[in-house]
């Protein structure tokens, strides 16, 4: 693996985890668009994380070890001249510690699809599908809020024929969509639309296309 294999790597890893901020992920989310091999490694990492986040069940520490930690905390003391590296080693624990529990509880295998694209440069989703090629996972990536009245439908277009609804999906949390045996995903669209708060009546889109992408 090149060194530029390893930097882009550890980018996407920061990327998924949210310690990549600023103007540098901002040209990331750009590179994304145009470097399909760099979605995919994204793609891996974000579906990992989210993954994780299913597994774990939230815990309130007790009052006491709130203030064990804070008394046991040193004083405020200058930054040191090698502060600024500590940012990447707080990262590189954190993609090690990931790559720990992937190797100890092997989570179920994802395969990258596609990135769905905001027409209005309003985020993305990262399309993946299991093994059996029978669920597909839409894994936002800072797509725009909705109103109150409206919902978010994700819909396939198979070559030649009309959309079909998949369903709701939201842009708070992970999605995960059952696919009908029937349906072809093969040069399909993906496609998200903004439609009145439960969905299309029609069995159509009704609202604007947000996010949309071939497969």
């Amino acid at each position: 693996m090149s060194l530029n294999d390893r930097r882009d790597r550890a980018l996407a890893a920061e990327y998924a985890l949210g310690t990549l901020r600023g103007a540098a992920r901002l040209r990331f989310q750009r590179r994304l668009k145009r470097e399909p091999a760099l979605a995919e490694e994204t793609a891996r990492w974000v579906a990992l994380l989210r993954g994780m986040d299913s597994h774990l069940a939230p815990v309130t520490p007790p009052e006491a070890v709130w203030k064990k930690i804070a008394l046991a905390l040193p004083e405020e003391k200058p930054a040191p001249l090698y502060g600024r590296a500590l940012p990447w080693l707080t990262a590189a624990g954190l993609v090690l510690a990931v790559l720990l529990y992937a190797f100890a509880f092997r989570p179920p295998a994802l395969t990258p699809l596609t990135v769905l694209n905001g027409a209005q440069q309003t985020g993305q989703w990262i399309v993946s599908a299991n093994g059996a090629r029978d669920r597909i996972i839409l894994s936002p990536v800072e797509v725009m809020a909705v109103a109150p009245d409206k919902s978010l439908e994700l819909w396939v277009i198979p070559a030649g024929q009309a959309p079909v609804s998949l369903g709701l999906i939201t842009g708070e949390s992970i999605n995960n969509i059952a696919i009908a045996r029937q349906l072809s995903m093969k040069n399909a669209v993906l496609a998200v639309s903004l439609e009145p708060k439960g969905g299309s009546k029609t069995g159509l889109p009704t609202g604007p296309v947000l996010y949309s992408a071939k497969l």
